[in-house]
């Protein structure tokens, strides 16, 4: 198996597991901080908009290539892994969602960095 075969496959184990997790932060059955971590991390990975735009030099797929997978795999590990295999089969037979939550979340923090940064250099009277 080439190298390219092995980044493909890799990468549709990481979209299968985003959709996992994004079922598994609905399904009663898992722990709730399983459930919070699971439904944070497939929020942002499924956001239609990235907390660091990827037109900025290498720190724009910083979150792509290191944030997202390690999210995912510490969000894997804290589902039970009988219900992680199931939501898994799952996953194959769904299309892939879109996070409105998440598109809702990288907006707020977009919003409250440009707040933060207007304040912070807004011109102070004497």
């Amino acid at each position: 198996m080439s190298a390219l075969d092995s980044a493909r496959q890799w990468a549709r184990g990481i979209k299968r597991d985003v959709v996992a997790l994004w079922i598994a932060a609905r399904d009663p059955r898992v722990p709730w901080y399983a459930k919070a971590t699971a439904g944070a991390v497939a929020a942002y990975a499924l956001s239609p908009i990235d907390l660091v735009p990827d037109f900025i030099p290498i720190v724009g797929y910083l979150d792509d290539l290191l944030i997202v997978p390690v999210g995912i795999m510490l969000a894997v590990k804290l589902v039970p892994s009988d219900l992680m295999q199931e939501f898994r089969e799952e996953a194959t037979r769904h299309e892939k969602p879109v996070s409105k939550a998440g598109l809702a979340f990288v907006i707020a923090l977009w919003v409250l960095a440009a707040l933060a940064l207007l304040w912070l250099f807004w011109p102070k009277s004497a």
